[in-house]
């Protein structure tokens, strides 16, 4: 396309992919942050995360930035790429700990004592790698504050 001429993909896509990871990553950032939507709140996430999953408080604590503050970046397109970078990082984490014992699909049924497999932590990181990667697009705040 020549400069300066319009392209709803290219203006579209990434705002269409920041709004539902956004809003995903700072939901479950809150819960693990603030106890919001059934969380256990900052204290029950360390707590879990140490002894459950054996991940030392530093991690979590880096876990819990990556969500709620990367939610909060990916959504205003504030440091998209570092936002994306942790969001990814978690879900390589999490992909690895915990789902990656329950195979590939969702427990669509919640059957008793059986996981989530990796289906639903795959589609976040891909979504989370084409924000790394392609950046933010034009709807947001990294074009305004770094002139890109």
């Amino acid at each position: 396309m020549a400069k300066g001429s319009f392209d709803a993909t290219e203006l579209i896509a990434p705002l269409m992919l920041r709004i539902p990871l956004g809003l995903i990553f700072m939901a479950h950032g809150s819960q693990k942050l603030l106890g919001l939507f059934g969380g256990q709140g900052l204290t029950g996430t360390f707590k879990m995360f140490e002894e459950k999953l054996g991940i030392p408080p530093i991690f979590t604590l880096l876990a819990i930035i990556a969500e709620f503050g990367g939610g909060f970046g990916i959504l205003a397109g504030f440091l998209t790429r570092l936002s994306a970078a942790g969001i990814s990082a978690v879900m390589c984490v999490a992909i690895y700990k915990i789902h990656w014992a329950s195979g590939f699909f969702l427990n669509i049924n919640c059957a008793v004592g059986r996981g989530h497999g990796v289906e639903f932590n795959l589609a976040l990181l891909g979504m989370a790698l084409y924000l790394l990667i392609a950046g933010g697009g034009r709807w947001c705040l990294d074009r305004l504050v770094f002139k890109g």
